[in-house]
């Protein structure tokens, strides 16, 4: 299944829609992250998540990973505080649909999780994504295969 099959056309950025085909593709990699401004482990690992994601963006792997943050938050005041915290994109919010479809999917039973999926096909490169992004918080060895 597609990465725009699995998350839509079109994803939320900071500053308006994104489309979802423009991070896809050959070598390039999603990063799914589950989590919910709720979460004390979840609001403990976002910071690591994001200064991963910087370290990547300043490095020649620049244009391999996107990240998508899936919600579990109560409403949408708390997915607006919580993303504002996030340099990557969103699944809109109000996608409550398509947020359980990739809970069950990929089997997430709790949060915070952090699923790398490859781009050019959606398949699977590393189901427990936030031990590696703890274990390399540079990017050095990024993708993990």
């Amino acid at each position: 299944m597609s990465i725009v099959e699995l998350i839509g056309p079109k994803v939320q950025g900071h500053d308006g829609e994104v489309a979802v085909e423009s991070f896809c593709g050959e070598g390039k990699y999603v990063g799914l992250y589950f989590s919910a401004h709720w979460c004390p482990p979840c609001r403990g690992f976002t910071p690591v998540l994001a200064e991963f994601y910087k370290n990547i963006k300043a490095s020649k792997k620049a244009g391999m990973l996107e990240i998508v943050f899936i919600s579990s938050d109560r409403d949408q005041e708390s997915f607006n505080d919580y993303y504002a915290e996030m340099p990557w994109k969103a699944l809109s919010f109000s996608d409550r649909q398509r947020k359980e479809l990739l809970c069950g999917k990929f089997g997430i039973r709790g949060i915070p999780s952090f699923i790398l999926l490859n781009a050019k096909d959606g398949s699977v490169v590393v189901a427990n994504g936030r031990e590696n992004v703890v274990g390399d918080p540079t990017g050095e060895n990024f993708p993990w295969k």
